[in-house]
């Protein structure tokens, strides 16, 4: 295909990505400090909340700069479907969150500790990735990331297998399973949303190699 290097490039597009890795990263640390410090759990969820009108925002901005732009960086389903699982991402996070509150959970489990964590490593390794999309020469440097967060992802699902066995083993109250499950699922979503992030990413990597 034939080039034309005085077409300009649409550049807002890496900065509104990268805005919204951050944001998931940040999102990730607040469940994880709102897990770890089981103190003013409304006020935390809430900030967890904030964050994700944020996301909404910026993914909006993508969407909207996306039917504004004749010329993408990237290719337009790209653009789309990275803006739209960075999104999932943060709405299992808040989902979580959300759920620890409307449950009413009177303490957090180490499990969900172990996933908080995970989504923190995870969502880390997102926004590490994310930037390369902007310097071509950076790009053979994607695959390391999403091997890495392929690896937390399957990380997250034996966490998360080991934390529905044990609310049947420890046998809790049916109410108690419900809840924990559905915590737990919003969780696991997360790092799976993330694993869709890394396919998209090596997609586009390879269309631009």
């Amino acid at each position: 295909m034939v080039r034309f290097p005085f077409i300009p490039r649409e550049e807002k597009f890496f900065d509104l990505f990268e805005e919204s890795a951050r944001n998931l990263v940040r999102a990730a640390q607040l469940l994880a400090e709102l897990l770890e410090n089981w103190e003013n759990v409304e006020e935390r969820a809430r900030q967890i909340t904030e964050l994700e009108h944020h996301g909404d925002n910026i993914t909006h901005r993508i969407i909207a700069q996306l039917h504004a732009t004749f010329v993408t960086p990237i290719d337009r389903e790209d653009i789309a479907q990275l803006a739209h699982r960075m999104d999932d991402v943060m709405d299992f996070m808040e989902g979580a969150a959300v759920s620890l509150v409307l449950y009413k959970v009177s303490q957090p489990t180490e499990r969900a500790k172990e996933l908080a964590d995970i989504l923190i490593r995870v969502t880390s390794e997102v926004s590490k990735a994310i930037p390369r999309l902007r310097h071509r020469k950076q790009l053979n440097q994607i695959p390391g990331h999403c091997i890495e967060i392929n690896r937390l992802e399957n990380e997250a699902d034996a966490v998360m297998r080991c934390a529905l066995g044990e609310l049947f083993d420890h046998r809790v109250d049916i109410a108690e399973v419900i809840k924990w499950r559905e915590i737990y699922e919003h969780m696991e979503n997360a790092t799976d949303s993330c694993e869709d992030i890394a396919n998209v990413l090596e997609g586009v990597m390879i269309k631009r190699a």
